[in-house]
């Protein structure tokens, strides 16, 4: 019995009359069957889940940021700039002799 097939009614009397009507038992929930594979459509995959987070933990993938770009000075530049700080700070009356700041103006300069 293929599914495209309707029975007549004087099918389904024989089939109720033979085998005490298993027969037509055994149709009707093959054509339920059939009925349901039809209208039950295919189940969608799951949506991919986000990606987790992990608190405190750099994205996968990817690294921290290396150090920041003014600790590649030189230790001599780094070193002038500290001693000008230092002299500008504490003795702001005096000439800064960190190297790079030109020498003030006195007499024996001019």
């Amino acid at each position: 019995m293929t599914a495209d097939w309707e029975p007549e009614l004087d099918d389904i009397k024989a089939m109720r009359a033979e085998g005490g009507g298993a027969d037509l038992r055994a149709f009707m929930r093959q054509q339920i069957a059939t009925g349901k594979a039809r209208r039950t459509a295919a189940l969608k995959p799951a949506a991919p889940r986000p990606p987790g987070h992990r608190p405190g933990a750099w994205p996968t993938g990817s690294s921290p940021p290396g150090p920041p770009p003014e600790w590649s000075l030189p230790k001599a530049v780094v070193d002038a700039a500290v001693r000008h700080y230092r002299n500008t700070q504490h003795f702001p009356n005096q000439p800064c002799d960190c190297g790079n700041c030109p020498p003030p103006d006195t007499e024996e300069n001019q």
